[in-house]
This record gives C-alpha cells, sequence and structure tokens, in this order.
C-alpha cells in the first residue's frame, strides 16, 4: 500500500491490507491518531474517523468475506 501523503485521494487496498486500520505504519508523525480498525468490506470503502482519509478496497475479497 502506498502513503497517503493527498489526503484528498483514496488510498487503495487489497486483501493483504487487513484487518485495516489507520494510521497505517510507517505513517508520518503528523498524521499519527489513536488506532482505528475500518471495515473496508462492507461497502467497499472507509473513511477514518479521525483523519478522513478515504480507503478502497480493490481485487479480490479474501475467502469467507460477502
Amino acid at each position: 500500500m502506498a502513503e497517503n501523503t493527498d489526503k484528498s485521494e483514496a488510498v487503495q487496498v487489497t486483501a493483504a491490507d487487513l484487518p485495516l486500520h489507520c494510521p497505517q505504519p510507517g505513517a508520518p508523525l503528523w498524521a499519527r491518531h489513536p488506532r482505528v480498525f475500518l471495515d473496508v468490506l462492507k461497502e467497499g470503502e472507509a473513511t477514518c474517523p479521525y483523519c478522513s482519509a478515504r480507503y478502497v478496497f480493490t481485487g479480490e475479497r479474501p475467502k469467507g468475506h460477502h
């Protein structure tokens, strides 16, 4: 997953990024906030309630998720 430096752009995530949480490992210090887990599979996207970063799920869903 690429670092999201432009908060207006959605961050694309795949099954390898699950369980998805924000901030992501390696986030710059200014982007740190309490870790929150996001359910990106439910609607195909999720927005962080702290920093408004938007995540969009792409690719194949993991087995067992609908």
